[in-house]
């Protein structure tokens, strides 16, 4: 059953299992603020469930957004709500794996991402098949991983993302497996929301 609710700006038809978190409008307020200083290029939203994270932080701009889910039904509300937001023009929804929907060469300015991160979460899902996409992992880091290294492979030099997490332990973790890649992506700036945590990573020149 769908139900609508109010996310800054926006009405977001949603359903119990991609219901928007009052909190993560900081998210898409942040990015939208980060959009003043990001290179030319267009916005991608990882684990967009309804989309309201992504749609509310480019309102206000002029760029396009690329929405990314494997569910299906996720990405039916992603693309109702680009539409009642009047932005179905600027908003692209692909339904698949985070590392298959993307085009060769396709590249971001800027990122968001909210991944689950509970640890040894399972989210409920519609179908089995859905089931192991959902899986977060012993840690909570088993999708916010896979978003990570989507970020390294398509952000923008000069671009910046912004990624939910969930504990300290879990930031600390990221700073550490991040310090061990090119050095590229760095952690920046961490925000407690109460509900999770925002981590901004930014894409730096490499030494």
């Amino acid at each position: 059953m769908s139900e609508t609710t109010r996310f800054g700006k926006l009405e977001i038809t949603h359903d119990a299992y991609a219901r928007p978190r009052p909190w993560a409008e900081q998210q898409s307020a942040w990015a939208a603020d980060l959009m003043a200083t990001a290179p030319p290029g267009p916005v991608l939203e990882l684990c967009c469930g309804a989309g309201e994270i992504g749609l509310l932080a480019i309102a206000e701009s002029s760029r396009s957004l690329v929405c990314v889910d494997i569910d299906p039904i996720a990405c039916a509300f992603a693309s109702t709500n680009a539409r009642t937001a009047d932005l179905v023009d600027r908003v692209d929804v692909r339904e698949g794996n985070l590392d298959e929907v993307l085009r060769p060469g396709e590249r971001f300015a800027l990122v968001v991402a909210d991944p689950p991160w509970l640890r040894h979460a399972r989210a409920q899902c519609r179908c089995e098949s859905h089931v192991s996409a959902a899986e977060s992992g012993a840690h909570g880091l088993g999708l916010v991983r896979r978003c990570v290294a989507v970020i390294v492979d398509r952000l923008l030099p000069g671009g910046t993302a912004i990624l939910q997490v969930g504990t300290w332990g879990q930031v600390a973790t990221l700073r550490h497996e991040l310090t061990a890649l090119d050095g590229t992506l760095q952690v920046v700036d961490v925000r407690d929301l109460g509900g999770g945590m925002l981590l901004r990573l930014d894409h730096l020149p490499a030494l």
